[in-house]
Order: C-alpha cells, then structure tokens, then sequence
C-alpha cells in the first residue's frame, strides 16, 4: 500500500449509534476513508458491490442476516475485500466461523481505537496487495519480491490439527510426512509446530531453528507475508515451509491461546494447507488449534492406554461440540500380528478408523535420525503409501465438510 492510497472503509451495524461511534474513532486517521454505511447484511452486500471497499466492519448479531452469511457473501463476490468481525462475545467458535467464511480478523466489542484502526490498516494493506495481483496478473503464490503472498482466491487454506491423547504414537513423524505429500505444484503448505515445549519439526527435516513461531506469535496483531517469509524454515527438499518450535521449553509460556489461534487463521490466508503438530497434553494453546481446526487428524496405537485415551478424547470432543465428522481417527504402527484390530477399537470406540499405517520401526527411525522424511526417498515402502492414502482421506473429508457447510448455509 503507498502512501497516498487511502483504506475505503464500509460499516455494517444495526445499531444507529455504534455505527456512529466507530465513524466517529475512524475519523481521526487520515488514512482511512468511511465511504459507506450499512445498516443491515442484505444492505451491505448490495452497497458494496456499488462502493467497492477494502475493508468492511461487519457487526456479527444483525436481524435480518448474520455478520457470517454477509461477509461469505461479499467474499464471493468481491474476493479482495477484508472483513472484520465485531462481536460482544469473545469466543473461539464465532472466531472460527468467521475465519472459515473469509473474514480478516475479529474483534470484540466495543474494540478500542488503537485496536480498531490497527485491525483496518492491517487489512487494508492486504486488501490493497491482492486488487493489485487481480489486476496486474501475478502467479498465483508469489509476490513481485518473490516472499510467499496470500490466496488470491476466495478460499481460504484448511487448518489440520494431528493429534494424540497419549505421547510417542508418531504424531511429528505422520505430520512432516502428510504435509509434503499435500504438497504440490497447486497447493502451498506449512507445518506449524504446536509442541512448543519440546517440539521436534525441524529435527525431522534437519533444519537449524534460526526463527520460531514466538517469533510471529510475538507480532501476531501486525503480521504481513514478508515478515512470515522471513521467520518460516523453506525446506527446499520439499518445498513445504515449517514454522518451528521455540528452542528453549520454557519460552512456550510466552504464547497464548489467542495468539495461536490468530496466527493459524493468517497462516490460512497465505497457504492451503495449515498442518499443526501438537503437543499429547492439552494446554490451551493446543486446545485453541483444535477448536479452529477445519479437520483433526485423531492418532492411536494398537496398546490399551493409547486406545484408553483416545475414547476420553472423544467423549471430550463431544461435549465440546465438536463433530465426529471433523474428526479422522487413524491406527499408527499397526501389526497384525496383534490380537487389537483396527475394527475392534473402532466398534469400541464408536468411531470409523480410516487406515492403518503399518509398523516400520527401520525406515521411521532411520530418516528421523537423518533428518530425511520418508516420503522423500522411500516413496514406493507400504508406510508410505498409506500415507499418500491418508493425504486423499483427508482430501476426500474436507470437500464433504465444505459441501455439508455449503448446503446448511443455503438452507439457511
């Protein structure tokens, strides 16, 4: 964004006077420009079409439509536009929900004036960005520097949380190794290590840890695609990006819940697929990815404390709200030669266990000591092509979601 470019801001509220109040907060930055008011969803769809804003401030509660329904409307029409949510309830699933419809960001009402304008001018500068590869035509992906630039599309990336209840099932191992699969000429993908006491990404693919993620969590109110090309590991091996653990354990007190959860929605807008790897024990920040999460990858091995917890896992994601469907429940180092079967714990569990990667202690534990994911030079070992048939899996379960998402919406 230069200088002289103003950030055409709409806003969307039911309300008179809070329509008038952020007018009013708004009035102070020149850079900013009011140039439309809406009071209700229906009124901001049609107004915006005519005024073409950069930046929308959309009220979440209206009567007629909701602050969601509208922003996934505008999106579809005006794919540079950004949102942001205002909303008096502070809470993840509003967040996610907004997030997955194209929304820029979410504040809780009434935000403050330093809160707010920061929120505009963050999504003013990537509206800007994106009506200029619109228009000028750049290769989906890239920037004129050549840093790493978000979807110019309206469809924002998928956030796949790889979880287990118990630790050493291979979570970090299934995790490097679904990511470069989902990585492809079309599709760009980072792996975010969630671990963040005793996280081992970087390990996996033999990359020092110069930066970390506290390094964006610590910035996450002001980040823009240089600043993530400068902090992400760019696994030229692979071409998959990794956003790795801090060094020290104890430095993982210094990221929040929120901070991680509004790191991967940006990481969404810039990649199609946001891999997390997490930690066995839910702490929040563990917690905050899986409550956002567009699918959870639910890892188990064929012994009775990881089966044991898995079950109280899924009693847990129950009475959270959240539905088996998000939910893809996998076997690891499965062996025959053992009495517990995949549909055994499946009936027990009353979950669908998907596919069953076999037991290969030699080739896993040879190329994580070398730093070399199997699924670079061991393409064609039955480990691994089941993991290619869990990237088509998890392919496969996302387009239904978007389809079910789609169709409750146009009942709605």
């Amino acid at each position: 964004m230069t200088p002289q470019e103003k950030i055409r801001v709409l806003i969307v509220d039911d309300i008179a006077e809070t329509r008038e109040n952020i007018r009013r907060l708004l009035q102070f930055d020149t850079s900013i420009e009011v140039v439309g008011i809406a009071r209700s969803g229906h009124e901001a769809i049609d107004l915006s079409q005519q005024i073409k804003p950069d930046v929308i401030i959309m009220d979440i509660n209206m009567p007629d439509m909701d602050g969601i329904t509208a922003t996934e409307a505008i999106r579809r029409k005006i794919p540079y536009a950004q949102v942001v949510i205002l909303s008096v309830q502070s809470d993840l699933s509003y967040m996610r929900r907004a997030m997955l419809v194209g929304a820029r960001d979410f504040l809780t009402k009434p935000p403050s004036i330093d809160e707010l304008t920061a929120a505009i001018h963050r999504a003013g500068a990537m509206a800007h960005e994106e009506h200029s590869k619109i228009n000028v035509g750049f290769p989906s992906g890239t920037s004129p520097m050549g840093v790493v630039a978000p979807n110019v599309a309206n469809q924002l990336g998928k956030i796949i949380v790889l979880y287990s209840p118990k630790g050493g099932t291979g979570v970090t191992t299934i995790a490097t190794n679904l990511s470069i699969v989902l990585k492809t000429s079309e599709n760009r993908v980072v792996l975010v290590d969630g671990n963040l006491q005793f996280g081992d990404t970087a390990v996996f693919i033999n990359e020092p840890i110069k930066n970390n993620v506290l390094d964006l969590t610590s910035r996450v109110e002001e980040l823009d695609p240089e600043v993530v090309d400068e902090v992400i590991i760019d696994h030229k091996a692979t071409g998959i990006h990794v956003l790795a653990a801090p060094p020290r354990p104890e430095w993982a007190d210094k990221i929040t819940a929120d901070q991680f959860a509004k790191l991967l929605q940006y990481l969404r807008q810039l990649y199609n697929y946001v891999v997390v790897d997490t930690a066995s024990y839910l702490t929040d920040v563990v917690q905050a990815a899986l409550e956002i999460s567009d699918l959870i990858i639910l890892i188990t091995t064929q012994d009775i404390p990881s089966i044991k917890n898995s079950n109280a896992f899924l009693t847990l994601a129950d009475a959270s709200g959240i539905p088996r469907e998000r939910i893809v429940f996998i076997m690891n180092r499965f062996d025959k030669r053992i009495s517990i079967s995949p549909e055994r714990v499946a009936d027990s569990l009353h979950q669908e266990v998907v596919t069953s990667i076999p037991v290969d202690e030699r080739i896993v534990s040879n190329a994580a000591n070398r730093g070399i994911p199997f699924m670079v030079d061991n393409k064609t070992q039955p480990i691994s092509k089941t993991i290619l048939n869990l990237a088509e899996i998890v392919k496969e379960r996302l387009a239904k979601l978007d389809e079910a998402e789609v169709e409750q919406l146009r009942k709605k």
